[in-house]
């Protein structure tokens, strides 16, 4: 049988290929959907400009000059422009009733004209002089960070609160408890192969190493279901755009030059148009930091209905931090890597239970670390720590006696309304009672649902980092022979029932 002639085939295969998308759009209307912009509080900035303003130098945060009183002036620009606009479209309005009544007299007539061509301009004018003040408004204000509890330390981070101490006296800090040469000794890590494979602040755990990072994750996850969190996997690329929402800034002004706190995906990968001819990138994808980015953004442009409130999750995904070697201090081994597993709590709640929920969590993480024996500290964090959505932030440290000093290993944040406010995370309010209405909860939301919706608040912290509590059960554990060589590991019994066995040495001992 004769081919079709080459044009009649990429005819066809174009027609199916639009057919396959159209369907595929439909199916799956997620697959091209865009985030509306951040619905920022210009009123409450400008009215509090003052506080905001010493608020960001707290926290130093690198605004331009003179931010917030711009934000301030350009406020009032905008309503004033909106105002003018409103009115503006008012008369229009009359004009058109005004021709419609004139056509009787061609001389009248054209003078309304005249005069609704001029109008046109003027509105013209009045919306392209709008659009850029809302442009400059939105860009500046959203540079603004979270506002601070007001019983966070002002200062940098030795100026952290200890809240609590937990477990036994710490050990003395040793160089003998590093737990570099500890896993080397007994073949739990190989770093030379991975900056082979991929570069420095990379790692291989091997044998009880891998284990460890198991039984570690399924156990913290046990007591997270305990206490009510739902478990999630999540994937570890997102869109660019989705974590500078939840507060991820693209680069780290702490070093010099400035290095990118994020890995960048580099996609060479088109999006056809619904013709089949004009191709367009794809949305850019970062590695996530934290499954905090891709927890927050199942809950991106969603009504919620108070039924569902407070929600609690509990995902496991890889973090990955690019500047992870940039920092010059903490490098060595596990405690400061390029990739991580981690498992993260992620709550969602109304404004007035959020403080509760960070209460809630908190004692999650203590719970979680007081099990594994090691000697361990609260914090209240200090201005200067917090990130930007970060309201209020608990962090937890071990102490680890072959660094010589205590190394965080959780942390725990309050973001009120910061990521709810540039995700669209909204919440209907409980149903009176005696009301027989019942709130439903609404994807992809129109914005008549959204109008008086309160946004809700969300929350983030710490369920499990790996490499650091290896870190801190490594230096706490390990036994040495007579002659300081490190024969094997004491583990907490917590672990036991999540230790896969099958390995022939015997250098673990549950204690």
């Amino acid at each position: 049988m004769p081919r079709l002639p080459t044009v009649l085939c990429q005819l066809a295969a174009r027609r199916f290929c639009v057919r396959v998308r159209a369907f595929a759009s439909k199916a799956d209307p997620q697959i091209t959907t865009e985030l509306p912009k951040a619905r920022l509080d210009y009123r409450h900035i400008s009215e509090n400009a003052v506080y905001k303003s010493h608020n960001a130098f707290n926290r130093k945060s690198l605004l331009p000059v003179g931010a917030l009183q711009t934000i301030a002036r350009l406020y009032g620009e905008q309503r004033q422009l909106g105002s003018q606009l409103g009115k503006k479209k008012h008369v229009r309005n009359a004009i058109g009733e005004r021709v419609r009544t004139s056509s009787h007299d061609p001389q009248l007539k054209q003078a309304v004209l005249d005069e609704a061509k001029s109008l046109k301009a003027e509105i013209a004018e009045i919306e392209d002089k709008l659009s850029e003040v809302e442009d400059e408004l939105y860009r500046l204000a959203l540079a603004i960070p979270n506002d601070t509890h007001p019983e966070s330390p002002i200062g940098p981070e030795s100026a952290a609160a200890v809240l609590s101490v937990y477990g036994p006296d710490p050990l003395p800090a040793s160089p003998s408890r590093d737990h570099v040469a500890i896993c080397r000794a007994l073949d739990l890590i190989d770093l030379e192969a991975a900056a082979t494979v991929t570069g420095w602040s990379w790692y291989y755990l091997k044998n009880e190493g891998a284990l460890l990072e198991i039984a570690l994750i399924n156990y913290a996850l046990s007591l997270a279901m305990k206490h009510g969190f739902t478990p999630v996997t999540t994937p570890d690329a997102v869109r660019a755009d989705i974590a500078y929402r939840c507060g991820f800034q693209p680069r780290d002004p702490d070093i010099n030059p400035p290095v990118s706190q994020m890995y960048h995906i580099t996609n060479s990968l088109v999006a056809p148009s619904a013709a089949g001819e004009v191709t367009q990138p794809r949305p850019g994808l970062v590695l996530a930091g934290t499954a905090e980015i891709p927890l927050a953004g199942m809950f991106a442009n969603k009504i919620l209905s108070p039924r569902e409130l407070p929600i609690k999750v509990v995902g496991l995904g890889h973090a990955f931090r690019a500047e992870a070697g940039a920092r010059g201090a903490d490098t060595r081994g596990l405690y400061r890597v390029h990739q991580f597993t981690k498992l993260e709590l992620f709550a969602v709640t109304e404004a007035s239970e959020s403080d509760d929920m960070m209460e809630v969590m908190k004692r999650l993480q203590t719970e979680i670390c007081k099990n594994l024996g090691f000697p361990y500290r609260v914090l209240d964090m200090p201005t200067e720590e917090l990130g930007a959505s970060a309201y209020r932030k608990y962090d937890i440290e071990a102490w680890m006696p072959g660094r010589g000093s205590w190394g965080e290993i959780s942390s725990t944040s309050n973001c009120t309304d910061y990521q709810a406010r540039r995700l669209h995370i909204r919440h209907r309010k409980p149903v009176p009672a005696g009301n027989p209405a019942v709130a439903q909860s609404t994807d992809s939301p129109t914005p008549s649902d959204t109008a008086g919706l309160p946004f809700a608040h969300t929350l983030n912290g710490t369920a499990a980092a790996v490499p650091r509590l290896i870190v801190a059960l490594v230096e706490n554990g390990a036994r040495f022979n007579e002659s300081g060589t490190a024969i094997g590991i004491d583990l907490p019994r917590c672990l036991q029932p999540f230790w896969v066995v099958g390995s022939q040495r015997d250098i673990i001992r549950w204690v």
